[in-house]
């Protein structure tokens, strides 16, 4: 017999750099926490898209789909995206992607090289920092302003020799919903500096009182400098059917393509008959969850304010409120704080320097859930305002 030998291992660079500097979670929390943590909706897929895959499945598509995505679902989706956009979209500038995650990779992978530099606003999503990072990009930091909108100015300054800006609109974590001004500034600045913009609106349909979402699509001065990522995972409760896609200039949709198959491959093709039928059948599914986000965040504000010594931007938009507590401890710290208390949270710096001194609050979840967690995050949090006194 062969002696055992332990295997020496050095992880790559890409897992090396990952784990130096990433705050994303490697885990779910378990079901002994109260889980205000994920972004995950508590609702279940509408019933006729659950009803249109198993038809699917029936009607035999159980084979590779395209590997840029099923022809017919990509028509439908740039018709849609032309429509917003006002100007012409082709089928060949959509491509379906396993959820807007592998969307973002496929861009961001395609078009930064080693020793390029991203511009990223921030507090925001954290996976653009990791891909840049895994690109071997280099990450520049623009904090909001105080009203944790766009810092233009600050924005413009860091432009000079970026190849890109990355937007979440609306925002998570902070549930900001970016102005039409404010994008028509940002374009005004990414023409200057030769920027391409991405523009991730996973949330645009969860936008609350009443308000009008402006699409980057509707900025006509962005033109082929805008690659817009969607998912169905928010807007039709389908995060586990992982399904999302990219549109853009064809070049650019070409290269995340390439990245694309060559990481993932095509995305089911039943899971694409299924996204066809959500978006071509008319359904109210979208506004009543979006009344329900609405309720579920005023409970959060109404908490927060009655809380005291507590700070919180009412969201506009998303399923995530952004918490400002008072003192030194750090986000993380305070989030291990809540766990011990039987609630989940993110730690504000997840989500960037500009995050620390925050909580994130996904309120995803039952009434019932959301209130019971509450109590007890706000219970934490009033520890830490009474250790400032």
């Amino acid at each position: 017999m062969r002696p055992e030998v332990d295997l020496v291992f050095t992880p790559s660079r890409m897992v090396q750099e990952l784990a130096g500097r990433s705050q994303r979670p490697a885990t779910r929390p378990g079901p002994e926490l109260i889980s205000l943590a994920v972004g995950d909706p508590d609702f279940a897929t509408p019933e006729h898209i659950s009803q249109a895959l198993a038809e699917a499945v029936a009607a035999g598509a159980t084979h590779y789909a395209q590997l840029q995505g099923d022809p017919e679902l990509r028509a439908v989706l740039a018709d849609q995206v032309a429509e917003v956009a006002n100007r012409p979209y082709g089928t060949d500038q959509v491509l379906i992607t396993h959820g807007g995650s592998a969307g973002l990779a496929a861009t961001i992978l395609a078009t930064l090289d080693p020793g390029t530099r991203m511009v990223v606003p921030e507090p925001t999503y954290s996976l653009y920092a990791d891909l840049a990072w895994m690109a071997g990009a280099e990450v520049t930091f623009v904090r909001h302003g105080p009203d944790l909108h766009l810092d233009l100015d600050e924005i413009a300054a860091a432009a000079a020799g970026a190849r890109m800006v990355v937007i979440c609109n609306p925002s998570n974590p902070t549930g900001a919903v970016y102005t039409r001004e404010e994008l028509e500034e940002l374009a005004d600045i990414a023409e200057e500096n030769n920027l391409l913009v991405l523009s991730d609106e996973a949330y645009d349909h969860i936008v609350f009182d009443g308000a009008q979402f402006t699409s980057a699509l509707e900025i006509e001065a962005l033109g082929e400098r805008l690659v817009y990522v969607q998912t169905f995972s928010k807007t039709y409760a389908m995060t586990g059917w992982r399904i999302g896609y990219v549109a853009g200039s064809r070049p650019v949709v070409e290269a995340a393509t390439r990245i694309h198959r060559t990481f993932n491959g095509p995305v089911g093709s039943a899971v694409q008959r299924a996204a066809l039928v959500a978006v071509t059948e008319p359904t109210d599914w979208p506004a009543r969850m979006c009344r329900e986000y609405q309720g579920r965040r005023d409970i959060v504000t109404r908490m927060v304010d009655s809380a005291g010594g507590l700070q919180l931007s009412r969201p506009q938009g998303s399923f995530y409120a952004f918490i400002r507590y008072p003192g030194d401890l750090s986000s993380v710290d305070v989030a291990r704080k809540a766990a011990e208390a039987g609630v989940a949270v993110r730690p504000g710096s997840e989500f960037g320097p500009g995050g620390e001194g925050y909580v994130r609050v996904a309120f995803s979840t039952t009434r019932q859930l959301l209130i019971e967690g509450m109590e007890r995050l706000l219970g934490v949090l009033g520890e830490l305002s009474s250790d400032t006194l």
